[in-house]
């Protein structure tokens, strides 16, 4: 059988008005993102970035163009589907964590399926701890989020996206506010995850954490300007070590 295609575009476009004056913030992008692969997404800011990932994610629709997620066509899709949509095989990861203050790590990773219509988890808190250990968390399950570093903050954001086993996990910048050593736990993290099946698509602007990915896609003005295989990938240990050389004056 061939792989599974989680994503499909072709010639996705978006563009936002203002007035008289037209932005094209994406220009007839194609790609394909079979099941297991681990994609980052790159570009200078204003490169269509977030505008693509708005529309991967089902939070925005293109203006012209066809999408298909996980063998669903998303154009035709209204509100209410595409909700039902970004809860079901999507896991979302931003920057900023998005974490309930004052609730513990396990309320956090239980709420996607609390809020699941489908009725179908009915063993949300054994989920939820299963996601935890996931992301090396069991010890810190009953945490309250200011209880916990940043980097263990996003390990719980981590967590709340794999744990409904959505068919694509889509991560936001999920090293943006984070130290470097942090970033590169998390970044390796991820290669876990892919390599255990999931399928990643991770915008970032840091070279060094897109290195840990399978493949990059580069954007340029709302164009994919390069889409290639990464050939020599990072590794936890050789970032760690380059992480420790002096910076030289």
């Amino acid at each position: 059988m061939p792989p599974k295609k989680v994503i499909e575009t072709k010639k996705l476009s978006r563009v936002f008005k203002n007035g008289e004056i037209e932005v094209h913030a994406l220009t007839d992008a194609d790609m394909v993102i079979e099941e297991g692969e681990f994609v980052a997404i790159m570009g200078a800011s204003g490169s269509g970035k977030s505008t693509l990932l708005h529309i991967l994610g089902c939070l925005d629709k293109p203006t012209s163009g066809k999408y298909n997620l996980d063998g669903v066509y998303v154009n035709e899709l209204d509100k209410n589907q595409l909700a039902d949509i970004r809860n079901q095989k999507i896991g979302f990861i931003f920057q900023s964590y998005n974490l309930l203050s004052r609730t513990t790590a396990l309320e956090n990773v239980e709420l996607p399926l609390i809020y699941n219509r489908t009725g179908q988890f009915s063993n949300s808190k054994e989920m939820a701890k299963k996601a935890l250990d996931q992301v090396g968390l069991a010890d810190r399950i009953c945490h309250k989020t200011n209880e916990l570093s940043g980097g263990e903050q996003q390990r719980v954001a981590i967590a709340r996206s794999l744990v409904n086993d959505p068919a694509l996990i889509l991560a936001d910048e999920p090293t943006g506010n984070l130290d470097s050593k942090s970033s590169i736990d998390i970044a390796d993290l991820f290669v876990q995850l892919n390599n255990k099946g999931k399928t990643i698509v991770m915008i970032t602007h840091e070279p060094e954490i897109a290195q840990f990915a399978r493949r990059m896609i580069y954007l340029r003005d709302g164009r994919i300007l390069t889409d290639k295989v990464i050939e020599n990938r990072i590794t936890k240990e050789f970032a760690l070590k380059e992480l420790e050389k002096p910076i030289a004056s």
